[in-house]
């Protein structure tokens, strides 16, 4: 039994396909880098708004408002077509965003601080040390 490859395309045509791809590559490349961009662009918003949303009473006010002014000039950048411009502003909301993180990190270490502090000045007098003795053994084992 043979195998053999059966095309229904003659050659002349898979070469115009392959050159047609050809000329094509780099603003099919173009297109996919804007798109990847502005996907991130979108993601970024959407999870920074959500953050603020979810820790607004957690985060310093200047540090709200300079995240706030950041997303939403990417907003304004995400509505037009320039990949560069969207691009800076999502980087731009990336760095402003970490300070978020910071804030947070900053307020948790507080928190402990005081709680450890607080936990420190609390008795211990109610703790007792015990061991548990099972007297009484079945079948007389010993």
């Amino acid at each position: 039994m043979t195998v053999t490859g059966g095309s229904s395309l003659p050659k002349d045509e898979v070469d115009r396909m392959r050159e047609e791809a050809e000329r094509y590559a780099e603003e099919d490349h173009k297109r996919r880098e804007a798109a990847e961009t502005r996907n991130q662009g979108e993601q970024l918003v959407y999870q920074t708004e959500k953050f603020l949303k979810d820790n607004e009473d957690k985060v310093p006010g200047e540090v709200k408002t300079e995240v706030e002014s950041a997303v939403a000039e990417l907003k304004e950048k995400l509505k037009g077509e320039d990949t560069a411009e969207i691009r800076t502003a999502t980087e731009k909301v990336a760095a402003v965003s970490q300070k978020l993180g910071q804030a947070l990190y900053a307020d948790a270490q507080g928190a402990q601080a005081a709680g450890g502090a607080a936990a420190g000045d609390a008795k211990d007098d109610d703790v007792v040390d015990a061991e548990i003795v099972d007297d009484e053994r079945k079948d007389g084992a010993a």
